[in-house]
Parts: structure tokens; C-alpha cells; sequence
């Protein structure tokens, strides 16, 4: 595994000097990648309310004060001061603050097989989104402060491991199986996924599913809970993401990952992740 290096903002001020990245002053976040699969995220958020959005990892972490709220499956959770949040990947969710002060938290997305093999096993899955245990928590919390703060690449590796076995006994493996319905509805997906620079028809993605348009519509709908269009959008911010983190200017991400152009990614970008590309950019560099 390679190092990771100490952030360069101080923990007493580590949020400091983002804000720009939303449209309210109060909200603040901050990205960093130690390394390749694993990226960490912290964050007070009030006023910005993210857009349907997904990562292609796990999305593991605490909240430290205030109260999230957010929709994933289908359904509304509450993540309270307290509460762990457990995301599978691939899957999409919304968050905005359920109070007036927001919520401060922080979270680690580790793709499935860096997952697995720091962990030694495959195939892990969580069944609930929020699990309210104040005692892990808090361990959580304090492992992924320790990962931002690691000098060295054996204190970086070594906190990963513990921090992942505190999420061990709350998850399943192995992961359930399918659902026999998925599976059409799967190949659209990966055909979105190889699609995302191009204009997409309702009628392209139903032929893919063997249905007609408006009966994959509402079978789409059903079963990931947002329109095609929508999950278009997340899969290509996405994208978006994992191209700026290679150092690929913006203007040319835009293209790449079926947008309009750099000012159409500057607005989805903010919506879904709550920095501009490149503040995203900057941020990634400062480590």
C-alpha cells in the first residue's frame, strides 16, 4: 500500500478555507486520497442538500453532531449524533441537514476490493444504512481522524485495519444474492455505464432490457428508486470524479464524462459532492 503523508491543515482548522465550493458560507467539506481505492471525506454541512449521487465503494463512517437525513433504497433514514453510516456500493443517496445546525461527520469510500483485502474476505454487505451506537461511533470517528493525521505508511495501514474491523461485526458475508429481477435491469446499468458521453434514448435502454419503454421505465423506477435519467447523471458525476482525481483538467472530464461543458460539471459536481472540481483537484494535491 502506498503512504500516505500528514494533512496539511491542521485538525483545529482542518475545514477551513473550502467554503467557496458551496453556495452557503456555513457548509464546509474536504477530500483527500492516501491512496489508490481509498479516499476520506469530512464535512459540516447545513444548508447545501446533495443531489442523488453514488460511489463505486463503500461508504462507511460516523456522525459526530447534529442530524442527517438522507434517501437511500427507497427510503428516508435519520443518522443522528451517535449513528454509523453504512452504504453499500453503487448505490444512490441524497443528504441535507434534519436541523438547524446541520451535521459535522466523516467518512471513508474504499472500493470492494481494497475492502477485501485488507480485511482478508470478500463480499461484504450491510443491510442497514444507519446503526445507532454511540460507543463505535466514536471509535469510528477517532480512527479516521488518526487516518488523516498518519506520518507514516505502517500507522496509515494499520489504523485501516482496525478501523475496518469495527465495522466487521455489523456487516454481512457474504453478500446476499441477486434478486432474479436484477438482472436486466443490470445490463442497462453496465450499458450506462460504457454509454455516459452519449445522448441516451428511453427506447435504447428498454431494448437493452428486452421491455417496452415505459414498462422499463417504471421496472427501472421500482428497483433503484430514481429514473434512468437520474441514475444517468449520478453514474456520470461519477465518472467525473474519478477523472479529476487522475489530473485530467476539467474542461476535458466535462467531455469525457457526457457533459455539457466545464459549467455544467461546476454545477452537477457541487450538487452531488459539495466541492467544485477544482477545489476537488486542489484538495487531492495538497496531500
Amino acid at each position: 500500500m502506498s503512504s500516505v503523508v500528514t494533512a496539511s491543515i491542521p485538525p483545529s482548522v482542518s475545514l477551513n478555507g473550502v467554503p467557496q465550493a458551496f453556495e452557503h458560507l456555513s457548509d464546509r467539506a474536504e477530500f483527500c486520497q492516501p491512496m489508490p481505492g481509498v479516499e476520506l471525506y469530512r464535512a459540516h454541512i447545513v444548508s447545501h442538500a446533495f443531489e442523488p449521487h453514488t460511489h463505486a465503494a463503500f461508504g462507511l463512517g460516523a456522525i459526530e453532531s447534529g442530524v442527517e437525513r438522507f434517501r437511500y433504497h427507497g427510503s428516508e433514514h435519520l443518522a443522528s449524533s451517535g449513528s454509523l453510516v453504512l452504504m453499500n456500493p453503487d448505490a444512490l443517496h441524497t443528504g441535507e441537514a434534519a436541523t438547524e445546525q446541520g451535521w459535522c461527520y466523516r467518512m471513508i469510500y474504499i472500493d470492494p476490493d481494497v475492502l477485501a483485502r485488507v480485511s482478508g474476505e470478500d463480499g461484504w454487505w450491510f443491510d442497514a444504512a444507519v446503526r445507532h451506537d454511540p460507543a463505535i461511533a466514536q471509535r469510528v470517528g477517532q480512527r479516521l481522524a488518526a487516518l488523516w493525521q498518519a506520518e507514516e505508511p505502517l500507522a496509515f495501514d494499520s489504523q485501516l485495519y482496525e478501523l475496518l474491523a469495527e465495522f466487521r461485526p455489523l456487516a454481512r458475508v457474504p453478500r446476499p444474492a441477486r434478486r432474479e429481477a436484477d438482472v436486466r435491469l443490470t445490463a442497462v446499468l453496465d450499458f450506462l455505464h460504457a454509454h455516459l458521453a452519449e445522448r441516451l434514448t428511453l427506447e435504447q435502454l428498454a431494448a437493452v432490457a428486452g421491455l417496452s419503454p415505459y414498462h422499463f421505465l417504471r421496472r427501472f423506477r421500482a428497483q433503484y428508486h430514481v429514473t434512468p435519467q437520474q441514475m444517468l447523471m449520478a453514474l456520470r458525476l461519477y465518472e467525473a470524479k474519478r477523472l479529476l482525481a487522475t489530473g485530467l483538467p476539467p474542461a476535458q472530464v466535462a467531455a469525457a464524462a457526457g457533459l455539457t461543458d466545464q459549467s455544467h460539471l461546476n454545477r452537477c459536481f457541487v450538487r452531488r459532492y459539495g466541492v467544485t472540481p477544482a477545489r476537488y483537484q486542489q484538495q487531492l494535491r495538497l496531500r
